[in-house]
């Protein structure tokens, strides 16, 4: 356990934690938006800050569920890039860009294919800058699996896992009791407003498992996890889909330095996420804080203006072997 982050006195509640970053975000650095065709039709976009040269390393973000480079902690894990002048992208998952994909699936926990084609991509148009990358929350979980399933074949070179629900089954439990579930509701909306969409789209409709009726009853992601997620990406089931798409059996495959963050408070995960020694490369890091919520880890000033653990962790872990350090 790393004791480096405390909590000011204000915000040892894990809602303050996990709330307070949404409601105070930092003002975004400018980025440009490049295209990225997929192979099956589809397309995901890029968001960009700067442009690596001369072999620079060039940071992945991967953002959480419904989340986007609007995020909070996206647009401060681009502030503290910006900071040590080095290039960052944000891999946007599909339909989170601002514009509905084209094709009836979207993405999922498990979906590394999207991940490991854009890290392909810059790998082909920047083959001397070394690949960096951050993941936050279900993007977290994506990194983390795709680490373990690539293993040496890993095309980035360091990774950051926050607050990733390694073991979703608990994850999606956990959601459906005390305050917990305001957040789950929120969350829930926002998903079915876009399956709505895709059910009121004349070419998708026949390809919807649900109807709009249904939609409306799906109020917990178990539910619908199993009668959207699983069916739309090709899993039995809900358990099938749990079982296959959680990060906690592949940490211990990762051959890439890897560190793992969690809040042992988080309102999202229970225990079932923290893994135990056996489950742990020795390339992976682990650190497990008493306090922090959900990607919150407010470490500092006031409510109205606060200061974060993350960013100068993620960055001095990233750029540790480098000449670039982050700037206090």
């Amino acid at each position: 356990m790393n004791k480096l982050f405390s909590p000011p006195w204000w915000a040892t509640s894990p809602h303050i934690q996990t709330i307070l970053p949404f409601i105070f975000k930092v003002t975004k650095p400018v980025t440009f938006r490049q295209r990225q065709e997929l192979p099956d039709g589809d397309f995901i976009d890029l968001d960009w800050l700067g442009q690596a040269q001369n072999g620079e390393p060039i940071l992945v973000v991967v953002h959480g569920l419904e989340g986007s480079t609007e995020s909070h902690y996206v647009r401060r894990i681009l502030t503290e890039a910006k900071k040590a002048k080095i290039t960052a992208v944000v891999h946007h998952h599909r339909g989170c860009s601002g514009e509905p994909n084209r094709l009836a699936r979207s993405y999922h926990s498990g979906d590394v294919n999207d991940l490991a084609f854009t890290l392909s991509q810059l790998t082909h148009y920047y083959p001397n800058s070394p690949l960096y990358a951050v993941g936050y929350s279900l993007g977290g979980n994506v990194l983390t699996k795709y680490q373990g399933s690539a293993q040496q074949n890993s095309l980035i070179e360091k990774a950051v896992v926050v607050s990733a629900p390694l073991t979703l089954a608990a994850c999606a439990k956990r959601l459906e009791s005390g305050f917990s579930t305001v957040y789950q509701r929120f969350l829930i909306k926002r998903l079915q407003r876009k399956m709505l969409d895709k059910i009121n789209t004349a070419d998708l409709t026949a390809q919807m498992p649900i109807s709009k009726k249904q939609l409306k009853m799906l109020n917990t992601f178990y539910l619908f996890d199993d009668k959207v997620t699983a069916p739309l990406h090709g899993f039995t089931g809900v358990n099938d889909y749990y079982q296959q798409s959680s990060g906690l059996n592949y940490l211990q495959h990762i051959t890439k330095p890897t560190l793992v963050i969690h809040a042992q408070d988080d309102p999202f995960m229970t225990d079932d996420v923290i893994p135990n020694k056996d489950q742990l490369s020795p390339m992976v890091e682990y650190e497990l804080h008493p306090f922090g919520g959900h990607v919150g880890f407010v470490n500092g000033g006031w409510p109205w203006k606060p200061t974060f653990y993350l960013e100068q962790r993620i960055m001095n872990f990233l750029l540790a072997d480098n000449d670039i350090t982050t700037q206090q």
